[in-house]
């Protein structure tokens, strides 16, 4: 008998709060995360604004201070998520088995602003000023091996990198290992801190951001007519998964069941997806068959939808290869809108957002959809939050190098 698997902690840090509450309250206003780039001067730079975590973020009572001096910002970010997580699952490693908890958090880059530091330190100062520190900071397993070691996870731990499907492999691997018996509950999602001049400057260049520069609140517009390029984000969402038998033995409270995992390669493009949504419609598919559900069982799509020209029509297109008639009737909105993009922790918050959505009948909402495209026609939950009973629940991530990643979850019964 497959062995069954629900979402028992959560823990959150994005541009809409430093917690899962706060954040919740604030995607469902339908409120904006998006402010002028305040972690470096980004005068010159064609985008200057980007998705920050609130000023009140810190890592006080997560992190002793000189252990702190030594993290990137990226590992931050997962700690204080996964801590969060782990602390709401109420796991209690003194009635564990070590070896039976596991962790996969994903990050698309690791420590990029690391990286930037050490090399102007390099570059101005000379190679004895380079920092012991460096390579465990910039490596984008560190947020994996850091919680493996503050919560004493001795089983399987590693981090996934495939650019802004690094979460949703990761939650996928974390369903693998409890499924096969390897462990019995794991840490999984993923962490981002790339919001450095190097990181910007980079995306920039490749004409992928929006420049709205003068209205932050409005530049993230997935699905609209005027849309012109995603909004950088930052943050961590961190999820424990957890076999159930595991978890009703000690008694804990469960969000969700997590029924199924779909991935597929575009094998088309290193940056862009085709048009046609062939790659992403196949993960679709495949998430929904490991989860023996059909298309008209879902009630709500978490879309990738990153506010860029070609993705969000692709990814419309992609629904509708699947979904056929019932693409219009599902409801779909992209918290993108509302956090930007994290990258490699994108589909772990948005796993949160998805749970969150089933445990309280409530769509969020695609925000700044004020022209639609006439070629992303969907019902994208336009700029309001809807009421609706959520039985199952379809989230979507896809990465540069064509990578897909679909996941569902559903109401635990």
């Amino acid at each position: 008998m497959e062995r069954r698997i629900v979402i028992t902690g959560m823990g959150m840090v994005c541009p809409l709060g430093c917690g899962v509450s706060e954040s919740w309250e604030n995607v469902i206003a339908g409120k904006s995360g998006i402010v002028p780039i305040r972690s470096f001067d980004a005068t010159g730079f064609r985008c200057r604004i980007a998705g920050h975590l609130p000023e009140t973020f810190t890592t006080d009572g997560y992190l002793e201070p000189k252990d702190a001096r030594h993290l990137d910002t990226n590992t931050k970010f997962g700690i204080v998520a996964g801590i969060q997580a782990f602390a709401d699952s109420g796991l209690d490693m003194s009635r564990e088995n070590p070896l039976r908890g596991g962790c996969f958090i994903g990050s698309g880059i690791g420590g990029l602003a690391t990286l930037e530091e050490q090399e102007a330190r390099y570059l101005s100062k000379g190679v004895s000023k380079i920092s012991p520190f460096t390579i465990p900071r910039i490596i984008p397993n560190s947020a994996a091996g850091h919680l493996s070691i503050r919560c004493n996870l001795q089983g399987p731990s590693y981090a996934v990198v495939s650019a802004c499907a690094s979460a949703g492999h990761s939650m996928e691997a974390a369903m693998d290992a409890i499924r096969l018996n390897r462990v019995d509950f794991a840490l999984t999602g993923g962490c981002e801190g790339a919001v450095v001049g190097i990181g910007v400057g980079a995306f920039s260049a490749m004409r992928a951001l929006s420049e709205r520069n003068d209205e932050p609140e409005k530049a993230s517009r997935p699905f609209d007519r005027d849309r012109d390029g995603f909004v950088m984000g930052e943050g961590s969402g961190v999820l424990v998964f957890e076999e159930l038998e595991h978890a009703k033995k000690r008694g804990a409270k469960i969000y969700a069941e997590v029924l199924g995992a779909g991935s597929s390669s575009d094998a088309f493009h290193i940056v862009q997806p085709s048009e046609l949504g062939d790659g992403a419609a196949h993960a679709i598919r495949f998430a929904l068959a490991d989860a023996h559900l059909n298309p008209e069982q879902i009630d709500y799509i978490n879309a990738h939808g990153t506010s860029t020209h070609l993705g969000d029509i692709a990814e419309t297109n992609a629904i509708k290869k699947v979904f056929g008639g019932d693409a219009y009737r599902v409801n779909v909105s992209s918290t993108k809108s509302q956090t930007g993009h994290l990258l490699g922790a994108s589909g772990a918050v948005e796993m949160i957002f998805s749970v969150l959505a089933i445990q309280n009948g409530v769509i969020p909402p695609t925000i700044n959809l004020d022209t639609p495209d006439p070629q992303c026609d969907l019902n994208y939950t336009p700029n309001h939050a809807v009421e609706r009973e959520c039985n199952y629940v379809l989230s979507n991530s896809f990465g540069f190098g064509g990578h897909n990643s679909s996941l569902v979850v559903g109401k635990y019964r």
